[in-house]
């Protein structure tokens, strides 16, 4: 993704601390301290403008959530989203999610979404993909048992090679389109990237699997 330098970007961050988490570190295994309640946590990793995490925390005011994303001249977008809106239930980390387990314990997130993230379409990047066996794992780490990733993607061969390597892992597939906005799916929220692909025709994919 190219991603247009904001210099100002990591101050405006710092700004706001009530939306955007400045030592997560500090917060793992007390994240219903933050939010202040016991409610889920759900989180997207990859939220780019956080057009996702925003209408999905107005849809859903009993579940928290946080956007997941590392590109700081990005998320920033995100911010003035989240500001206008005030949302309790939704905060922002500007981090790498390889480094999610030292911000959560097991269990503490509920469900990961992954929106139209980054195919790395060449062979020698395939393990930069998130649906790549080395971050499943760390997802299975910071989920429940049987916690759930919810993904989807306009590139039809991220969508194969993470469906590969999803059963791989041993996940179970509990739900797949090969055509989302032409399925019966009730409740979907269109991210940035999907409202851009679909309006040109493009197919969107999409998949829920759990661990057992």
């Amino acid at each position: 993704m190219r991603v247009r330098h904001k210099p100002w970007a990591e101050e405006r961050l710092k700004d706001f601390p009530q939306y955007v988490i400045q030592q997560p570190e500090s917060h793992k295994g007390k994240w219903k301290e933050v939010f202040g309640n016991n409610n889920p946590i759900y989180i997207e990793v990859g939220t780019g403008k956080g057009r996702f995490m925003t209408e999905m925390a107005k849809a859903h005011p009993n579940v928290n959530f946080i956007g997941i994303e590392v590109f700081t001249s990005v998320i920033v977008t995100a911010l003035d989203l989240l500001i206008e809106n005030e949302l309790p239930n939704l905060k922002l980390m500007n981090i790498d999610a390889v480094n999610l387990r030292d911000y959560f314990d097991k269990g503490e997130v509920n469900r990961v979404y992954l929106n139209f993230s980054d195919p790395w379409p060449k062979k020698r990047h395939a393990k930069r993909r998130l649906t790549y066996k080395t971050f499943l794992s760390i997802y299975e780490d910071i989920l429940p048992n049987q916690g759930e990733i919810h993904f989807k993607t306009d590139n039809q061969g991220l969508f194969e090679s993470s469906l590969m390597s999803i059963s791989e892992y041993g996940m179970l597939l509990t739900f797949i389109s090969l055509d989302l906005h032409n399925s019966d799916f009730e409740g979907n929220i269109m991210t940035e990237y999907e409202e851009k692909f679909s309006s040109k025709g493009d197919r969107i994919y999409r998949l829920e699997a759990r661990f057992q």
